[in-house]
């Protein structure tokens, strides 16, 4: 039997718990997802060094799963635009049964294997793509379906599963494996297994973007403007990173619509907005490297 469906012994009588103990339950079985994800560091790691480049080249970010599993993953897809004006057609995501399967359980669809690699042909893969595969058992047909198609299109594949020895993560060129053990509720990934999976997720598409100049400090400096809280947001970063009053960073915002990078340029190197963008683009998005020139 797999891990993750292995019943708990230390919760065999949940049922039957004070409620604090029933929160407690679940709340300390979380901490095991994260330590779970540590010792997947080093394999982490590699599938960023792996994606940079490809990255770098143009290629885009797949995911695709099923059930929990796909649903993390259109999560992190679509958070990439806004918090890292990532372009959204370099962020797509497949869901075992479809769209409609992000708010309602499409039964059987995760079997379907043949659906799975044509699902991902459809978006015609290449070299520079990066496939995550995402399958907390491990061996979801639609998850290695697609799996096996974009290896032969030669895309990257990076499988995520909460199993030792699962195929997603054997079959992929970068496996990682998040070994969350039993559910409190037996085979509930959506708990822990669940937990370990937003965290590498999330991790793994944040490192990229700080690879890719997304990040200056710890700063979030090429965010998406959309809302006014997310405006104000945008004024606190350049006042923070460049020490001038708000009147100021908003002033230098609104002449380059609030791009939070190319404020951060022309104030601390004393340029216009349009050679700030120059010297970015020059330096490949890098504020570091726009600093220095």
């Amino acid at each position: 039997m797999l891990k993750t469906e292995t019943p708990s012994q230390q919760h065999a009588q949940l049922d039957q718990y004070l409620d604090i103990d029933l929160v407690s339950a679940f709340v300390e079985d979380q901490f095991n997802a994260v330590r779970a994800v540590q010792a997947a560091a080093p394999r982490i790691a590699a599938a960023v060094a792996a994606a940079v480049p490809r990255m770098q080249a143009g290629g885009r970010l797949i995911y695709a799963g099923a059930g929990t599993s796909g649903r993390l993953g259109v999560l992190d897809s679509v958070e990439l635009h806004p918090t890292f004006s990532w372009p959204n057609e370099r962020a797509l995501a497949l869901l075992a049964g479809g769209n409609g399967a992000m708010f309602k359980a499409v039964e059987g669809a995760e079997d379907d294997r043949a659906q799975g690699a044509a699902d991902l042909l459809a978006l015609a893969p290449g070299p520079n793509d990066v496939v995550f595969l995402l399958a907390a058992s491990g061996g979801t047909p639609y998850v290695l379906g697609a799996l096996h198609a974009a290896r032969e299109a030669g895309a990257l594949t990076v499988g995520l599963a909460n199993n030792p020895d699962a195929p997603v993560a054997l079959e992929a060129e970068i496996g990682i494996t998040l070994d969350t053990g039993e559910e409190v509720i037996s085979g509930s990934t959506r708990l822990k297994a669940g937990t370990s999976q937003k965290i590498a997720l999330n991790t793994i598409s944040s490192a990229l973007m700080v690879r890719l100049h997304k990040v200056y400090g710890n700063l979030m400096v090429d965010l998406k403007p959309t809302n006014a809280k997310l405006v104000q947001r945008s004024v606190r970063l350049t006042m923070h990173a460049t020490g001038v009053d708000e009147a100021a960073a908003r002033a230098t915002l609104e002449q380059c619509n609030f791009h939070v990078k190319v404020a951060i340029v022309a104030l601390l190197n004393r340029q216009t907005v349009d050679q700030a963008r120059a010297a970015l683009d020059l330096a490949q998005g890098s504020v570091r490297a726009a600093l220095k020139q």
